[in-house]
């Protein structure tokens, strides 16, 4: 998909979407891995956030 941004766009952008997409499982990972419903829950709205930045970005 970003093979179509504009050229001046697609390296910071691309770099920015990839950072994003990686950060959404890697942080519900991380939540779940410290063992606190609490914990989790504050890493799944961290994931939510990332989910709703790449969203923008796209």
């Amino acid at each position: 998909m970003t093979a179509n941004f504009p050229k001046e766009e697609r390296y910071g952008l691309t770099s920015q979407i990839g950072r994003s997409v990686g950060s959404i499982p890697s942080n519900i990972a991380e939540g779940y891995g410290r063992k606190s419903t609490m914990d989790y829950v504050r890493m799944l709205y961290i994931s939510y956030g990332s989910v709703c930045e790449l969203e923008t970005q796209i």
